[in-house]
């Protein structure tokens, strides 16, 4: 059976404010796939991100995600859009002040679940596919640095996405703790859900493989393997 288009990115171009960033960009992106999305700072790797998650507009070439047009999109859809899409910040962005069941289930309700019996046993079933099903009454501070990245992929897996977008989802963190989120990233990525992760950490895709897309003055490339040079960096 053929695997699912999830990304399609045709001649895009892609602007932050008026400024062309990336341009003639071509992407497709299948369901199970692993890609890198690699590039030095100011490359365009977030604002890519960023036009796909609909926060920056796609105003020229054709973009379609988890079947939405992102040249057509209106602000109403966008909501729709990224039930479709769970995202994963370097930052975490959790709420402080609600334990980990609380982050969870406020997200239910913002996408607007209304059956508690529901929410309760997604929020359960997140929390065991990322080890945490034992911690739903912490508080994020109580949390270690990779447990709280687990948490933000829980919460990114709760409306079932068919893409997951991680910006840098391991550079706050231990090597150690970078290679458990990088297996289970790989481990969500077997079960279907198509995974874009932008990093600079180059030893990581020595070590977990997968496609690599860099973003290199103006546009992207494919490599086949990572360069030497980069891992020098």
């Amino acid at each position: 059976m053929n695997k699912s288009v999830i990304i399609n990115l045709k001649n895009v171009s892609v602007f932050q404010q008026n400024t062309l960033i990336l341009s003639n960009v071509n992407l497709d992106i299948l369901a199970s796939e692993f890609i890198y999305l690699i590039g030095q700072t100011g490359s365009g790797k977030s604002t890519l991100l960023k036009t796909i998650y609909a926060e920056l507009s796609l105003n020229k070439g054709e973009g379609k995600v988890a079947g939405f047009n992102l040249h057509q999109l209106k602000a109403n859809q966008v909501p729709f859009l990224r039930r479709k899409i769970g995202i994963v910040f370097q930052d975490f962005q959790l709420l402080t002040d609600r334990s980990v069941y609380e982050n969870l289930y406020f997200v239910l309700q913002a996408t607007d679940w209304k059956n508690k019996a529901e929410m309760d046993s997604r929020i359960n079933e997140v929390l065991e596919m990322v080890g945490l099903d034992t911690k739903s009454f912490k508080m994020p501070f109580e949390l270690s640095g990779g447990e709280q990245q687990r948490l933000v992929i829980a919460r990114a897996l709760l409306n079932k996405p068919e893409v997951i977008l991680a910006d840098e989802p391991t550079g706050n963190l231990d090597p150690e703790t970078s290679n458990g989120i990088m297996e289970l990233l790989h481990k969500i990525a077997k079960s279907g859900t198509a995974i874009l992760m932008a990093t600079h950490d180059y030893r990581l895709i020595t070590k977990f493989t997968g496609r690599i897309i860099k973003c290199e003055k103006g546009s992207i490339n494919e490599l086949a393997v990572i360069e030497e040079k980069l891992m020098g960096n």
